[in-house]
C-alpha cells in the first residue's frame, strides 16, 4: 500500500490477494467528510467496508443505525447523497455508485452524519410511532394541522434534490430507441447462455445487466465451469458476443419497467464518474420494442427476521461472499453464519479461505448433512444445529448474539441462552427469484413450499423467464435453462429451430461441479423471548422500519390483505420496494392469519424495478428542448418583417405586426380596419388538418358530430360541434366533403392532437368495423386567409382557372385551381365574418404563395394581420374559441348553437344533453357585455355579480371569457358566460377589481357585428 494510501486509509480490511479491484490504481474519496481510499473496480460500500466503516447510515423513521447488507440493487440501507451543488444526485445506493477521484459522499437522512445523527432521539418514541399512527395522531385538535404539516414535511423524504440547473458540461441525458428479436435481461449465467444461443441463430440480440461487468454471481464466486474458473467461460461468452453484428451489449444498464406489447424500458448508467470529462451522456434511457424477451435477472437472497436484525455488521450471507471473492474486502474479523439452508455454508468456506475467523453456524435445521456443511465441519468451524439467534449485542455494530435451542415447530425457545462473540453476522433465509419484471409484463406467480418463495408461472407476453429468477438455482440448471431459453426465444421469432429438447441446438450447457443441497426449512420469523410487539423489534424492512409486531398489529386492526397491510405498514414502499423484505412480510401474514403464503395474495410490482432520475426520464428534452417549438412555412417572413410572436400550443404564431413606434394596441387595431375595411392576410397553417377516408366516413362523421353530414354535397363545406360523452363541447371546426367517401377536417390549433386521439379512440376501440382511415395532414399544408372586402379581387390575379363570383364559389364551399402557379384547395370560410378565401398549398410552397398574395394585394394596401387581431374580429362575431369561450362545462345550447344540434340522428354526447342539469333554464350562456364606460377594458376572466352588495361572499353568475376593444366599433366589449344570460338582455352587472372598484356593464347580444352575415356571404 503506497504512503499515501497510508495517510489516508489503512484500508485495514482489504485483504492482501485476490479480488477484481485494481490495486495499482488508488482512488480517494469522501465519506461525511473524512477523506477515504479505494481502488478501481471498488463501489462505495466495498471500499467503505475496507475501510472499516461498519455503520453507513440510518433508518426512515426510527433513525436507528444501520449498515451495508447486501452488495447490488438489493440493499435497503445506505443511500448516499453523491456531489455538492448543482452536481448533486440523491439517494444513490452505495452497492451501486462505482468509487472515483474526488468522489463525495453523504449519508441521507441524517445529521450532522450517520454516526452521530440526531434523529436517532425517535427511536426513543418507537413504541408510539405504530403503523399509522400519523392517521391517528394528527388529526386532532384540528387546528394544529398546519403545524403537523410543517414539521410531517420537514421530516419526509431521504436525500435532498438539488435546486439548481445541471451543469451544461455535466450529467447529460439521452433516450434511444431500439427494436431486436430478442432482449435478454441479465448478464449472469443464464443471461449469457440465452444470449449466445439467441444471437447464434442470426437474431437481433440486446443483452443488458446492471453491473459493470458480466457475469451475476459469479463474479462474487468461485464456481467451476468445465474444470476452469466460471469467469474464463464468461470472458469467452462476452467476447463471442461482442464480436457479433446484432448483438448490443449493454453494462450499467437496468431494465426499469415492462409494459404493454413487449415495450420495456433500460436505464443505461453510460459512465461510472458522472462528472467525467467528454462530450457524451452519462444516463441513457432506452426504449425497446422487442419480439422476444428472455428475463434471467436471477435471485435475491431472502434475510432471516430474529430480534435486532438490523443492526450494521448483519449482512446477507451472499453479499459477504461477493465483498471477499470480488472486492478482496473481509466484512468483519469474527463471523458467525445464521441460516435455514445450505447455501450460506459456502460463506463459510469463503471466509476461512480468506483468513477470517468464522465462529460457527447457527442452522434452524435439526441435522443438515448435504456436502456443503460436511465441508465445514471439515473445516473444524462449529455447526450449531437446531438453534436460532435471540437477540443481537451491540447498538452502532455487531458485538455478539445470543442463540437458543428451538423444537421441531420453531415457534418454541427451549433451554438457556448462549452467547457468541462476533463483529459479522452472515445470514440467509432462502432466495427469492426476481420476478418484478415477469409481475410487471402481466404474468402471473404461483408459491413454490419447497423452496418457500415465489415462482414465475404462467406468462402474459412473449417472454420467458431462465435461471435462478425461475426458481433454478443451481449453475448447471441455470445454464440448461439460459440455452434452451435463447433458442426457444429465437424459434419464436422466426429464426431457428426450438429444438433444444431433441439436441439440436448449436451448444450444450458446459459441465458444472455443483454442491447437492438439502431442503431449506422455512422460518418467517425467528422465534423470540419477547412478543412480536415489544421492544426487540424483528425487522422486515429496514428502509421504512416495518417489524414484524407491526405487521400482526396490521393485521389485527383489520387490515389482513397483502394489499392493504403492505400500505398500510407501508412494506414495499421504499427505493428498494421490497426487495427483501416482501415476501418474509407475507409469511408473516400468512402464518398470524393461518393460512397458506400462496393463497394471502401477493404484492404488484410497478415499474420502476429500481428508480430512475427524472433528468433521465427527460433526456435532451429539457431548456429550449423541453418541447417541440414548431414553426409554419412563412415563420421567416413574418420574422424578417417584425412580427411578435405568441406560443400557441408548440406553435409560434404572429402575433401582430408593430410598424415604427406602434404599441400593440395600435397595431392591432390598424390590422382589424384593414380587415374590415380592405383586404388583410392571416398565416392559418397552424390549424389542424385530418384526412379522412374510407366507405363509412360519412357515418362516422355523423356519429362524431352533432349536426347531420349525410347530405353533404362534394365540393361544399359544413361546421360542426364534436361533444365528449358527457355532452360538453370538445372542439368544432369546417370539413369540407372532397369525394364520395374522402373528407378534409379542420381543428382548432391546440386541440388537433387531442382530435385525433379522439377520433382513434372510437375507431380503435369502440368502432373497428367502420372502414376509416385517418392521416393528420396539419404540417403539410400551409394555409392562408386572404380576408375582407377585396379578397376577391387579390385572389382572382394569381388564380385564374377558378370562378369567384359568388354565384360560382358559394360561402361553405371549395374549389382546387392554381394559386400564383401551385396546385391549391380554397376554401370559402371565414372566422372574421368578412368575405374570406383560405388558400391551401404544399408546405413547401406556403412563403412563394405569400409573397404571391403580398405582391397581388399591394394596390389594396393588403396588411398581414396576427392573432390578436385575428381574436378581435372572431370576438364581434361571436365566434367561439373552444377552451376560452369554454371551460368543459358547456353545451351547444349553452353557446346558442342548438341549430347545430340534430335531433333525427344520435351522435357522442347526445344522451348527456338530456340530463336534468343540462336542461336547466339558469345554465350559464354566451352573452355580450358592453361596459358603461366604452374607454375601460373589462379582464379576461373577471367573475361577474349582479349588484352593488358589499357582503361577502358575493354571488357569483358569471365570467368574462373574452374582452377586446373594437377599432371598427370604437369602444370595448366582452363575451362572457352567465347564468340564464340570454334571458337577462338589457340587465345592468358589475365586474369587480382589485381595491374595491367595480366595471358596470350592460347584457347584450354576443354578435357586435354584421349579425345577419352580409358582410361573408357578398
Amino acid at each position: 500500500m503506497t504512503s499515501r494510501a497510508g495517510q489516508l486509509s489503512s484500508q485495514r480490511y482489504r485483504l492482501p490477494n485476490g479480488g477484481r479491484v485494481n490495486r495499482q490504481r488508488p482512488l480517494t474519496f469522501t465519506f461525511d467528510g473524512k477523506r477515504r481510499q479505494g481502488y478501481e473496480g471498488d463501489t462505495v460500500a466495498s471500499a467503505l467496508l475496507a475501510n472499516g466503516v461498519c455503520l453507513a447510515g440510518r433508518s426512515f423513521k426510527y433513525h436507528r443505525p444501520r449498515g451495508i447488507v447486501g452488495s447490488g440493487p438489493e440493499d435497503p440501507n445506505t443511500l448516499l447523497q453523491i456531489g455538492k451543488g448543482a452536481r448533486s444526485t440523491p439517494n444513490l445506493r452505495s452497492t451501486e455508485v462505482e468509487v472515483y477521484e474526488g468522489l463525495e459522499a453523504r449519508s441521507v437522512n441524517t445529521w450532522p452524519s450517520a454516526n452521530r445523527d440526531i434523529g436517532a432521539a425517535f427511536g426513543l418514541l418507537s413504541r408510539v410511532l405504530a403503523p399509522g399512527f400519523y392517521y391517528k395522531t394528527f388529526m386532532w385538535p384540528r387546528r394544529m394541522w398546519k403545524k403537523y404539516e410543517y414539521f410531517i414535511r420537514r421530516s419526509a423524504g431521504l436525500g435532498v434534490a438539488s435546486k439548481e440547473p445541471d451543469p451544461p458540461d455535466l450529467y447529460q441525458y439521452d433516450r434511444m430507441n431500439a427494436h431486436c428479436d430478442v432482449l435478454v435481461v441479465g448478464g449472469g449465467p443464464s443471461g449469457l447462455a440465452a444470449a449466445l444461443e439467441a444471437a447464434r441463430t442470426g437474431a437481433r440480440v440486446i443483452l443488458a445487466d446492471e453491473q459493470v461487468e458480466f457475469g451475476g454471481n459469479l463474479l462474487g464466486g468461485r464456481q467451476l465451469i468445465d474444470g476452469a474458473p466460471a469467469l474464463e467461460w464468461v470472458a469467452a461468452a462476452v467476447a463471442e458476443l461482442s464480436v457479433m453484428e446484432e448483438v448490443r451489449l449493454l453494462v450499467r444498464s437496468t431494465v426499469t419497467g415492462y409494459y404493454d406489447h413487449n415495450f420495456l424500458t433500460i436505464l443505461q448508467r453510460v459512465t461510472g464518474d458522472p462528472q467525467a470529462a467528454g462530450d457524451g451522456p452519462k444516463e441513457r434511457v432506452w426504449r425497446v420494442r422487442a419480439r422476444q424477451v428472455i428475463i434471467a435477472a436471477g435471485s435475491i437472497e431472502r434475510p432471516l427476521v430474529f430480534p435486532n436484525n438490523d443492526r450494521p455488521g448483519i449482512m446477507l450471507a451472499s453479499a459477504v461472499s461477493t465483498y471477499v471473492n470480488r472486492y478482496a474486502v473481509a466484512p468483519g474479523r469474527r463471523a458467525l453464519i445464521f441460516t435455514n439452508n445450505d447455501s450460506a455454508y459456502q460463506t463459510a468456506l469463503d471466509l476461512v479461505d480468506a483468513g477470517v475467523v468464522v465462529a460457527g453456524v447457527v442452522d434452524v435445521r435439526p441435522d443438515p448433512q448435504g456436502p456443503l456443511p460436511t465441508k465445514v465441519k471439515e473445516k473444524d468451524i462449529e455447526v450449531i444445529t437446531g438453534h436460532a439467534i435471540v437477540d443481537v449485542i451491540g447498538g452502532k455494530r455487531v458485538n455478539g448474539v445470543e442463540i437458543m435451542r428451538i423444537d421441531a415447530t420453531g415457534d418454541a425457545v427451549e433451554g438457556r441462552v448462549r452467547k457468541i462473540s462476533c463483529d459479522l453476522v452472515a445470514n440467509s433465509g432462502g432466495w427469492n427469484p426476481t420476478v418484478h419484471l415477469h409481475g410487471q409484463s402481466g404474468g402471473t406467480t404461483r408459491f413454490d413450499a419447497a423452496k418457500a418463495s415465489f415462482v414465475p408461472d404462467e406468462a402474459a407476453q412473449a417472454e420467458r423467464s431462465a435461471g435462478s429468477c425461475n426458481g433454478s438455482f443451481a449453475l448447471a440448471d441455470c445454464l440448461s435453462e439460459g440455452f434452451a431459453a435463447g433458442a426457444n426465444a429465437a424459434s419464436a421469432a422466426g429464426l431457428g429451430t426450438a429444438a433444444w429438447e431433441n439436441g439440436t441446438v448449436s451448444a450444450k450447457a458446459p459441465a458444472t461441479e455443483d454442491e447437492a443441497q438439502e431442503p431449506l426449512r422455512t422460518m418467517w420469523v425467528a422465534p423470540s423471548r419477547h412478543p412480536m410487539t415489544r421492544e426487540h423489534k424483528q425487522f422486515v424492512d429496514f428502509q421504512e422500519d416495518v417489524t414484524a409486531g407491526d405487521i400482526v398489529r396490521a393485521a389485527t386492526e383489520g387490515y389482513d390483505s397483502v394489499p392493504l397491510f403492505s400500505r398500510y405498514t407501508t412494506l414495499g414502499f421504499g427505493t428498494d420496494q421490497g426487495k427483501l423484505g416482501n415476501v418474509n412480510g407475507m409469511g408473516i401474514l400468512a402464518k398470524h392469519l393461518g393460512t397458506d403464503i400462496g393463497t394471502a395474495g401477493s404484492i404488484t410490482f410497478r415499474p420502476v424495478y429500481t428508480p430512475v432520475s427524472f433528468g433521465a426520464i427527460a433526456g435532451r428534452n429539457v431548456g429550449g428542448l423541453s418541447d417541440p417549438v414548431r414553426k409554419t412555412p412563412m415563420h421567416e417572413w413574418h420574422v424578417e418583417h417584425g412580427a411578435k410572436f405568441e406560443n400557441v400550443g408548440q406553435w409560434k404564431r404572429a402575433w401582430h405586426y408593430p410598424q415604427a413606434d406602434e404599441d400593440m394596441r395600435s397595431a392591432v387595431n390598424r390590422e382589424c380596419l384593414a380587415a374590415r375595411n380592405r383586404v388583410a392576410l392571416l398565416d392559418q397553417s397552424t390549424l389542424g388538418k385530418i384526412d379522412i377516408q374510407g366507405h363509412d366516413a360519412v357515418e362516422f362523421l355523423g356519429r362524431m358530430y352533432t349536426n347531420n353530414w349525410r347530405g353533404l354535397e362534394i365540393g361544399r363545406c359544413r361546421y360542426g360541434l364534436m361533444l365528449g360523452e358527457d355532452g360538453m363541447v370538445l372542439d368544432d371546426g369546417v370539413t369540407a366533403r372532397l369525394g364520395e367517401h374522402h373528407f378534409h377536417m379542420f381543428t382548432t390549433t391546440g386541440g388537433a392532437a387531442n382530435v385525433m386521439g379522439w377520433l382513434e379512440r372510437w375507431l380503435q376501440t369502440e368502432w373497428p368495423e367502420l372502414n376509416v382511415f385517418l392521416t393528420s395532414v396539419t404540417d403539410h399544408w400551409a394555409t392562408m386567409s386572404i380576408v375582407g372586402p377585396n379578397s376577391r379581387e387579390v385572389i382572382s390575379k394569381i388564380c385564374d382557372d377558378i370562378d369567384f363570383s359568388h354565384e360560382a364559389f358559394p360561402f361553405l364551399s371549395f374549389r382546387e385551381g392554381n394559386v400564383a402557379g401551385i396546385q391549391a384547395r380554397v376554401f370559402r370560410v371565414s372566422f372574421s365574418g368578412e368575405l374570406t378565401y383560405e388558400v391551401n398549398v404544399s408546405a413547401d410552397y406556403g412563403r412563394h404563395v405569400w409573397e404571391a398574395i403580398m405582391e397581388a394585394g399591394r394596390e389594396f394596401s393588403i396588411t398581414p394581420y396576427g392573432t390578436e387581431a385575428m381574436h378581435v374580429l372572431r370576438a364581434e362575431k361571436a365566434f367561439i374559441i373552444i377552451g376560452q369561450d369554454t371551460d368543459g362545462t358547456v353545451t351547444p345550447v349553452d353557446l346558442g348553437l342548438d341549430w347545430l344540434v340534430s335531433t333525427r340522428k344520435d351522435f357522442i354526447g347526445k344522451r348527456s344533453l338530456s340530463r336534468q342539469d343540462t336542461l336547466r333554464e339558469n345554465r350559464k350562456q354566451l352573452v355580450g357585455l358592453l361596459n358603461d364606460d366604452s374607454t375601460e377594458l373589462m379582464p379576461s376572466g373577471g367573475q361577474i355579480v349582479e349588484g352593488l352588495r358589499s357582503s361577502i361572499p358575493t354571488d357569483m353568475i358569471g365570467h368574462v371569457t373574452s374582452s377586446y376593444y373594437s377599432a371598427k366599433l370604437g369602444h370595448h366589449f366582452a363575451l362572457a358566460l352567465v347564468k340564464g344570460g340570454r334571458a337577462r338582455m338589457g340587465e345592468k352587472v358589475y365586474v369587480p377589481l382589485e381595491g374595491g372598484r367595480r366595471i358596470r356593464a350592460t347584457i347584450t347580444s354576443p354578435v357586435f357585428y354584421d349579425p345577419k352575415g352580409n358582410q361573408q356571404n357578398v
